[in-house]
């Protein structure tokens, strides 16, 4: 099935007016193939009718449309060397700050089907047992329903277990039913999914001392790019941490950020040393 160009220009501003996706001329392909299996699912002949059906505001096929385009690529312990920062540096340095409160709050800004917010609490549990003790949140937000509700179940293919997990923790943390593995009870409790809209308004939410938000600020346009930063820096701790994907930065976009460079890889800091402070429904 093909689009046309005219219901192409009409698909890609409403993802970008939604979700702040930029689909350049050229990925008509990646519409295509995104898009086709909705009109099947829908029963209807033509990706003509499904652009049809949204031009009449249809909200949930909307909804579904922005979800369909929307990249929900990820793994676990996805590029390593965050996860050895976090072991080595971050974590040791934020608990020796964090003694006399004993809490820490993680953010996972496009947490996608769970790998990441839960290779952290595996990570957490293996290296800082005396986090048992600590109140430790882990908040994880992406604006798909379907990829949030999958990470919620903690259920995962045998090609997704493949790709990053150590054996050792698979053993531990899973528990095999048939074809798929599930993450205990123990670790999918630790982890609270719901759903947010980086371009649209926020919920009220606490200050961070650990925000990741990796690989998703690539898909979006500049001036959202410089919103979503200003947001997130206003609800980090002051000494707290942000990681972006080894493709991002915040340079150009936000100067109220420093790079801390580890071993193999950096994330950033607020370079302001006011205290953060909780965003309720900011725009």
């Amino acid at each position: 099935m093909n689009i046309t160009p005219q219901d192409f220009d009409f698909v890609r501003k409403l993802v970008c007016d939604q979700a702040g996706i930029i689909l350049d001329p050229g990925k008509e392909y990646l519409v295509e193939s995104r898009l086709v299996p909705l009109v099947k699912q829908r029963g209807l002949a033509s990706l003509e009718l499904l652009v049809a059906d949204l031009r009449r505001a249809d909200l949930n096929l909307r909804r579904n449309v922005v979800e369909a385009l929307t990249t929900n690529e990820t793994t676990f312990f996805r590029d390593s060397a965050p996860f050895e920062n976090l072991r080595k540096h971050i974590v040791p340095e934020l608990m020796a700050s964090r003694a006399a409160t004993r809490k820490l709050r993680f953010w996972y800004g496009a947490s996608s089907t769970g790998q990441e917010p839960y290779s952290v609490v595996m990570l957490l549990q293996e290296h800082f047992p005396e986090l048992s003790t600590w109140d430790v949140t882990h908040y994880a937000t992406d604006l798909n329903l379907e990829v949030l509700q999958r990470a919620r179940d903690g259920k995962y293919n045998q090609t997704e277990i493949n790709r990053g997990l150590p054996i050792a923790y698979l053993l531990k943390y899973f528990d095999q039913h048939g074809l798929e593995w599930t993450l205990k009870p123990a670790i999918r409790s630790r982890v609270t999914f719901e759903p947010i809209n980086l371009v649209k308004p926020w919920p009220a939410l606490p200050a961070f001392d650990v925000v990741m938000l990796r690989n998703v600020m690539i898909y979006f346009d500049v001036e959202s790019k410089k919103q979503i930063l200003g947001k997130i820096r206003r609800l980090m701790q002051p000494d707290g941490f942000l990681f972006l994907g080894g493709a991002e930065s915040t340079m150009g976009l936000d100067d109220g950020f420093v790079r801390a460079q580890f071993e193999r890889s950096s994330c950033y800091r607020r370079t302001e040393p006011s205290v953060a402070m909780a965003v309720k429904g900011a725009a």
